[in-house]
Formats: structure tokens, C-alpha cells, sequence
């Protein structure tokens, strides 16, 4: 009996020797905190400060400048100009161009100026999967073919054209923005 209640006493001791042993030990470390993707800029990007709102013959001299450039391509477009707000100044759908694309043109160009952005940006969000670009604002077009208009630095208002594809659309409305500088 004595030699039970030994063992069994040993055996107590032991116990309560590994589990302080197994107190004392510390806990793996968490991983450190990761950066959010990208890592944060120094600098805000897209910040152009807000200029006086593109005018009527301004308008004209930027859709007619991608007017011509669709034309000399062979490629029906519509085309809107808007002002800093992105409301629209000047619109234009060329002959025998989709009618569906007239409101996406003028998504395009909203979407450039209120975000003081091209509007591919949003496109390349949405490509590699960052959905929440649809939760910013519901009349976002996250398309090519919406460019802001900058002149002297400040945002005048934007361009946006659709009636072909993606880049031909920026294509287009490129060439209307290099109007202003």
C-alpha cells in the first residue's frame, strides 16, 4: 500500500511540475500586422486641384477634336464633354453610332471628372477582383474611354466616349483631351 500511495504521489508531483512548466511557456507569436496592399503613399494620388468649370467653346474644341479623330478612324462614337460637377456641357453621337452608348459616354466623362481620374482605373479595380469599386458611387462606369480635362494644372472638367471597345474609346477621347493643356 505504501508503495502505491508513493507512486501515486510521484506521479501527483510530476503533474503539477509539467503543467507550471507548460504555464511558463510562452505562446507562439502572432504574425506582425501586414501593410494594407500596396503599402500607403506619401502623397495623395489623383489630387488635381478643382479649376473654373470647362465652358461651352472649350467643350466644342475638345469633342471636335475626337469627332475627328473617329472619323478618320472609320468609328461611330458618342461623345460627351462635362464640367468639373460632371454635369454634361456638350454631347454628340456621330451617324449610324449605338444609341446605348450615349449614357455611357457620359458615364464615362462623370466618372473622370468626379473622381479626377481616368476612368480605366476603375476598369483595372474591377479586373483584379476589388469589387468594392461598386459600392463608391452608383453611377460609376468602370470603363476606358472617360479622360479628365486639365488645364494649367487644375481639373476643368472631363471627356468620354463609347462606341467601340474599351481602348478604342480612350483612344478617342485622348486625342480630345490632348486639346487641353
Amino acid at each position: 500500500m505504501r508503495l502505491i500511495a508513493s507512486m501515486a504521489m510521484a506521479a501527483c508531483a510530476m503533474a503539477v511540475m509539467s503543467s507550471s512548466t507548460l504555464a511558463q511557456t510562452a505562446a507562439p507569436a502572432a504574425p506582425p500586422a501586414q501593410p494594407p496592399a500596396g503599402g500607403t503613399p506619401d502623397v495623395m494620388p489623383f489630387d488635381i486641384p478643382y479649376g473654373l468649370s470647362i465652358g461651352l467653346e472649350r467643350a466644342k474644341q475638345v469633342l471636335s477634336a475626337a469627332e475627328t479623330e473617329a472619323k478618320k478612324r472609320n468609328w461611330k462614337m458618342n461623345i460627351a464633354v462635362v464640367d468639373t460637377n460632371g454635369e454634361l456641357v456638350h454631347f454628340a453621337r456621330m451617324e449610324g453610332a449605338q444609341i446605348a452608348s450615349g449614357p455611357i459616354a457620359i458615364g464615362k466623362a462623370r466618372t473622370a471628372a468626379r473622381f479626377r481620374r481616368e476612368s480605366r482605373v476603375f476598369y483595372n479595380q474591377f479586373e483584379t477582383g476589388h469589387g468594392y469599386v461598386s459600392t463608391l458611387d452608383p453611377t460609376l462606369v468602370a470603363s476606358p474611354g472617360g479622360f479628365p480635362l486639365v488645364e494649367g494644372g487644375k481639373l476643368i472638367g472631363a471627356v468620354g466616349c463609347s462606341g467601340g471597345t474599351g481602348d478604342q474609346d480612350a483612344a478617342i477621347c485622348k486625342v480630345g483631351a490632348e486639346v487641353v493643356k
